[in-house]
């Protein structure tokens, strides 16, 4: 992060440009003003024009309209320099105030203290060794002064130690002014740099929160929207709600629980779905002040995210506990397997050993099998998500499950609307899913092989915008009872499944943030549904333009 770059013209950074030159010339406007005014009024003390009243008037006259010439550069920018518009105005104080002082009387008037006003401003306004040149240029011209007085009037009416003080005054003015020219720079750098920090700070904050995942929304008093980051925007089911919207625009039921937890900050809040078929939330709030109606900010969670941390917890526990079956339960398990083979190869066993064989045979398989699928689900490495189109991907899985399962290419259909819908998931274990469910359909049709039907459709949902697929069968339905129990791990209607397929597609739903439901069909047979959450390829609203709280949006970094 660098530094701000300095300014062209120091007076801009210091004396605040031509703000501050516009202040010296009406001062300078209201000093030859004055000097004209009072002396014609004849108000004015009696040193003014003393010596040689008619060079004052004139001196004082020129000056005014010298001054008034320099308002009208200044208004015009010309020089568009301000530097060289001060330094002009300078050079034309010291030539009319010496003129002035002489008429006056010379430095015993104390009109002297004019110049060291012009000099400190000079020294203000062009840091550096210019305000000493200026220094140097007003008592050359004060010494002069006081050489022509000495030769037009004497010696006698000379003061060459008060005009040399003078000059020295000049200088240590130009000096102290040149210091604290440089104190106020370095202390505006700091200002400055400090203001661009904090403004990479706020662009920073407001980065992170509209890229958190976990939604935010922030309320003012009257329970406006202040902010709300696209995660948000995506979890309600992208309101066209913006800043200073109310929030029940944006979400009536989240309106309606933080006015309850303003009520009772202690309470239970239930998770909440924004959209028909959109996906379940929970929100948490916390007060932006403290008194009671003060604004809030409300964080907004999918409660398949919350459900995901716990099942990584699940997953790790469940790692070791298949560690300890693949070595207890396999090594075993595998002996039985093996005297059962060299058993059954035996010429004496008569037609009920040989049954009894046959039972400790596909039992064992079967105690494999679920040892398979557990330490498959164990296994499970983490999701690496892609955006796939679903027509493409699932119109390449199609075959495969044909081939697989022996059953006839034209019983199963594939009609996705529109071909162009995507999602985003894992797609090694999003076909984990589908296989299992596809298989499912097949393994539990109870009526000629060749009758069954299977329909995998797909799109959006009208609710909530998100892609889904429906795994569509002809078969015998699931009842109420059994569909409440059938993702329960090792629960099973045959007696030789193992009861974790649907477990598993369950499970690897859950770690996708995808919704795996099961719909009855009116009409008979079964429908699977998964729905995935929206990617951004989806999106048909851009998401809408939230200012900062500050009031403006920042891109890129500021230097």
């Amino acid at each position: 992060m660098s530094e701000p770059a300095p300014d062209a013209h120091p007076v801009n950074r210091t004396g605040g440009g031509w703000g501050a030159v516009a202040g010296f010339f009406l001062y300078r406007l209201t000093v030859a003003a004055l000097l004209i005014l009072l002396f014609i009024a004849g108000t004015a003390p009696t040193f003014l024009g003393q010596q040689d009243p008619t060079l004052y008037t004139l001196a004082s006259s020129g000056y005014l309209g010298l001054v008034l010439a320099s308002g009208i550069l200044l208004y015009l920018r010309r020089p568009a320099s301000p530097d060289t518009q001060v330094a002009m105005m300078i050079l034309a104080d010291i030539a009319a105030f010496t003129l002035i002082l002489h008429a006056s009387g010379g430095v015993q008037s104390g009109l002297g203290t004019l110049l060291a006003l012009s000099i400190a401003a000079g020294g203000l306004l062009i840091p550096g060794p210019r305000a000493l040149l200026f220094a140097a240029l007003a008592t050359l011209a004060v010494l002069a002064q006081q050489l022509v007085t000495g030769i037009t009037l004497g010696p006698a009416q000379t003061s060459y130690p008060q005009a040399g003080l003078l000059g020295a005054s000049f200088f240590a003015i130009a000096l102290l002014a040149h210091v604290l020219t440089l104190r106020l720079s370095r202390s505006e750098r700091l200002v400055s740099q400090q203001e661009v920090d904090l403004a990479n700070l706020e662009q920073l904050n407001e980065y992170v929160i509209q890229h958190m995942e976990t939604g935010i929304v922030v309320t003012d008093r009257k329970r406006h929207i202040r902010l709300l980051n696209e995660s948000a925007w995506y979890l309600l089911g992208m309101p066209d709600a913006g800043t200073r919207a109310p929030l029940e625009q944006a979400s009536r039921e989240l309106a309606r629980q933080l006015k309850q937890w303003n009520v009772n900050p202690k309470g239970e809040l239930n998770p909440f779905t924004p959209t028909p078929g959109g996906r379940e939330l929970q929100a948490s709030f916390s007060r932006l002040g403290h008194a009671e109606h003060d604004g809030a900010v409300i964080f907004i969670e999918d409660t398949a995210t919350i459900t995901q941390r716990a099942q990584q917890i699940k997953l790790a526990s469940l790692g070791r506990l298949t560690a300890s079956i693949a070595h207890e339960i396999r090594n075993p398990l595998g002996a039985i397997s093996h005297a059962q083979q060299l058993l059954r190869e035996s010429p004496v066993l008569g037609p009920g050993e040989q049954r009894l064989m046959q039972i400790i045979g596909r039992n064992s398989e079967r105690v494999n099998a679920i040892i398979e699928d557990v330490l498959q689900l164990s296994r499970r490495s983490m999701a690496h998500p892609e955006t796939i189109a679903l027509a493409a991907w699932v119109a390449d899985l199609m075959p495969d499950f044909v081939t697989s399962t022996g059953i006839d290419r034209g019983q199963a259909s594939l009609r996705i609307t529109p071909e162009q819908a995507r999602a985003r998931v894992d797609p090694g274990q999003l076909r984990q899913i589908v296989i299992n469910l596809l298989e499912n359909a097949v393994r539990h049709f109870d009526r000629d092989p060749g009758e069954l039907r299977i329909r995998v459709n797909g799109g959006f949902t009208p609710g909530s915008g998100n892609p889904f697929l429906d795994i569509i069968d002809n078969g015998p339905g699931i009842d109420p009872e059994t569909a409440r129990q059938m993702f329960e791990p090792f629960f099973t209607t045959r007696n030789e499944g193992t009861g974790l397929g649907l477990y598993i597609a369950r499970e690897l739903s859950e770690f996708n943030r995808i919704n795996l439901e099961y719909i009855a069909v009116p009409t008979g047979g079964s429908c699977f549904r998964i729905s995935f959450p929206n990617p951004g390829g989806n999106r048909s609203v851009p998401p809408p333009q939230i200012p900062s709280p500050s009031g403006r949006r920042l891109h890129g970094w500021r230097r």
